[in-house]
């Protein structure tokens, strides 16, 4: 018997993230997720009258793939993916694996090609600027297991978070991106955080359910040159495949010129990957209420109620500060009371302490209000 929930992320996925409408094309691509929910979700398209196109994909064969990489196979496969991708008019790609380091021992060289190739060709290009697109993970035994929560709780937490009211939110999130829009100078203090930068003139971005479930926050990106001093990220993060705990950046004139973590080779290698690695291209708030602690899966946790995400990387087209890159890395920093606290000041206002707005227009995005 089908679980009802599915159902209801089905309808929320078409019906709202995507909004497919009668006569569109979409691609659903399905990586390690059951067979039930992908043929829900080609159910829920033809009743809307779009027509799916189906990939099927596992994190296994992707390792293999990538170890075992050339040039001439990358291109192959992004002269394909590109050619499905420009045939749709939507996408939805749900992702699910029973080990999220899968692809930890992929070289670094294998990862830059791939992303070179077919993630900047058929993803960068394509999908993100031409089509309604919208990603999400699916709920795992190893997913529950990095949330600390019993398989049946974190499955209820999972859709409680996926199927929650979007629509309400994106309400309550308009004065937040008005403010970041009219504002210049943000300032965030924390433990071992003294950070400064512009947003002057680049355009704040609210996002509430039509590209990620979850979802929950509003972004921008900061002036390029403009960030200076330090930050520590107390979220740990995987990023291809490798696990990082306590990342700290130094900046000067918007270029990290130092970083450490719990992994400060790999971490640095990253960084290296290009010119606009060491920039920040994005720069968020998040506030969803059913979101509260760090899971190792940036999805949720850039999310997460009373957090900010500092992002190494290409911007974004629609807060673009002119930064490009191959990388794109959400770090996430917790300010609420049990995380160490913390401020974010918007030309001189204190506009969130210890995780919670302090100003009236922005309560609504305290979690009280939006559950």
């Amino acid at each position: 018997m089908m679980d009802p929930r599915m159902t209801k992320l089905a309808e929320v996925l078409i019906h709202y993230s995507t909004e497919l409408r009668s006569g569109e094309k979409v691609l659903i691509e399905a990586i390690d997720i059951p067979t039930e929910f992908t043929c829900e979700l080609i159910r829920v398209a033809r009743a809307a009258g779009a027509d799916p196109l189906v990939t099927l994909k596992n994190n296994r064969v992707m390792r293999s793939l990538l170890r075992h990489s050339s040039e001439s196979q990358m291109s192959l496969m992004a002269d394909v993916e590109a050619k499905r991708m420009a045939g749709v008019d939507a996408y939805i790609g749900v992702r699910g694996s029973s080990n999220i380091a899968e692809l930890s021992d992929v070289p670094p060289d294998a990862h830059k090609l791939y992303q070179d190739t077919v993630w900047r060709r058929v993803h960068q290009e394509i999908r993100v600027p031409k089509t309604r697109w919208v990603v999400l993970r699916w709920p795992h035994p190893a997913m529950a297991q990095q949330a600390n929560r019993s398989t049946e709780a974190f499955e209820d937490f999972y859709f409680d978070v996926c199927t929650m009211d979007y629509a309400k939110m994106a309400g309550a999130m308009r004065p937040l991106a008005e403010r970041m829009n009219r504002a210049n100078q943000v300032r965030i203090v924390g433990p071992d955080t003294e950070l400064s930068f512009s947003i002057k003139n680049i355009p704040a971005v609210p996002c509430d359910g039509k590209l990620n479930i979850p979802d929950g926050e509003v972004f921008t990106a900061p002036v390029r040159d403009s960030v200076n001093g330090t930050v520590r990220f107390n979220a740990r993060s995987i990023y291809q495949g490798t696990v990082h705990d306590d990342v700290r950046f130094e900046f000067a004139n918007g270029k990290i010129v130092q970083a450490s973590s719990t992994n400060t080779k790999h971490l640095n290698e990253v960084l290296d990957t290009d010119e606009g690695a060491r920039f920040i291209g994005e720069f968020a708030l998040g506030f969803n209420p059913y979101v509260t602690e760090p899971m190792l899966d940036i999805l949720f946790d850039e999310k997460i109620a009373g957090s900010f995400h500092f992002t190494p990387g290409k911007a974004y087209a629609e807060a673009n500060n002119g930064n490009e890159s191959n990388i794109h890395w959400d770090l996430v920093c917790l300010q609420d009371e049990d995380h160490g606290g913390g401020e974010i000041w918007f030309d001189g206002a204190l506009i969130r302490k210890d995780g919670r707005f302090v100003v009236d227009d922005l309560t609504g995005l305290n979690p009280e209000h939006l559950k």
